[in-house]
């Protein structure tokens, strides 16, 4: 998996850095990551001032998240969230399709 972790108004540090790339591994586990594009950014007048940017490049569709929220932390629990949403939906999808074209062959 290749990953890129952009940072804007963010101090790049090394724990936050493995912090992201910890979080991102785990979720490889439920779906084949190819590539990660984490944007992470304060912005400057906005409230709430954080926003994460998630695009996981995967066999099949794309997997994208952005949220905002008050601290970076949130924002990324967030968008992990959304993450691990869409991909416990598609695999579900991707089952119970299986399963039915298998009723189906079966006549029944």
């Amino acid at each position: 998996m290749r990953l890129n972790v952009q940072h804007q108004n963010i101090r790049s540090l090394a724990t936050l850095d493995s912090w992201v790339e910890q979080h991102i591994f785990a979720l490889g586990r439920a779906r084949q990551i190819d590539e990660a594009n984490i944007r992470l950014e304060r912005l400057e007048n906005a409230n709430p001032a954080y926003q994460v940017r998630v695009h996981l490049v995967t066999p099949g569709p794309d997997v994208f998240a952005e949220t905002r929220d008050h601290t970076l932390r949130a924002a990324f629990a967030k968008a992990m969230r959304q993450l691990r949403e869409q991909i416990t939906n598609r695999t579900t999808k991707r089952l119970q399709r299986i399963k039915s074209n298998l009723k189906a062959r079966r006549g029944g």
